[in-house]
């Protein structure tokens, strides 16, 4: 049996397999029923594992086992997989989303909070900064450093940078504004983003500008900016710098407030 290397690359990642497991899966997938040796000679993969292979294909619900002897496995049709593997991804999460839910009300956060308290108190202002690697990465820390505003949210983006921010931040941004926190976006705004901006004026002050950039500063303290055109970056390699400096971050609302004052406000 000849599998591309580059395929089972990806079922690896689909179903969260090894690569002697995905290497029997497909082998009994091209064979329908076939005992443990068959699978292992078609699969190249060592006898002494084929067996703890198949058992753990099994539990994971990819292979039926048929009673008789020899032992032969059935290979469940890969529709009903990916149900299957759906349902257990989705339990799996759902136990451990309830594991930290009731973390919150343990000790264990208590101390926790207490560790980073103190742990800030020694932190130099300079140090607080850092830089974030993905656009999932930079997204988390935004809906963070958001989340923490009291006063004021400067964001100045991209036409799909606008676009994600509604799809991402919009529940963030409706959580603040109840708190009285003044929300101004910036953006191309576009026949694209037409949607996207009738959502968010209903939290935002938004403005029209030509100009590209992509940062965020957050009661003129933090600042998240983007470093890559969004447009020419696939989203795994964005990157981000976060800071937490006053000094820098109130010249540069300074300098939004004068390019502010002359963009064409976008009417709700």
């Amino acid at each position: 049996m000849i599998v591309k290397e580059e395929f089972l690359s990806k079922l690896r990642r689909y179903f969260s397999l090894n690569l002697y497991e995905v290497k029997i899966w497909t082998a009994l997938l091209s064979r329908g029923v076939s005992t443990a040796g068959e699978l292992s000679d078609i699969a190249n993969v060592p006898r002494s594992r084929s067996y703890d292979v198949l058992e753990s294909l099994e539990k994971k619900g990819f292979v039926i086992m048929k009673l008789g002897k020899p032992i032969k496995y059935l290979a469940v049709p890969p529709k009903e997989v990916v149900e299957r593997v759906k349902k257990n991804v989705k339990t799996a999460a759902d136990e451990q989303i309830a594991k930290l839910q009731d973390l919150k009300n343990t000790e264990v956060i208590n101390e926790l909070n207490s560790l980073h308290t103190q742990g800030v108190e020694l932190i130099e202002p300079s140090d607080l900064s850092g830089s974030l690697k993905g656009r999932h990465n930079l997204y988390n820390h935004l809906e963070l450093t958001i989340k923490n505003a009291e006063k004021t949210v400067t964001i100045m983006t991209t036409t799909q940078g606008l676009m994600r921010k509604v799809e991402g931040l919009m529940p963030v941004f409706e959580e603040v504004k109840k708190r009285g926190v003044k929300i101004r976006i910036a953006a191309p705004l576009t026949e694209e983003s037409k949607e996207a901006a009738k959502i968010v004026r209903g939290v935002a002050e938004l403005r029209h500008t030509d100009n590209r950039a992509r940062f965020t500063i957050v009661d003129g303290k933090e600042v998240v900016f983007m470093v890559l055109d969004d447009s020419e970056v696939h989203p795994t390699y964005d990157i981000g710098i976060w800071i937490n400096t006053p000094f820098f971050a109130s010249a540069l609302e300074d300098l939004f407030e004068l390019a502010w004052k002359v963009m064409k406000p976008i009417k709700a």
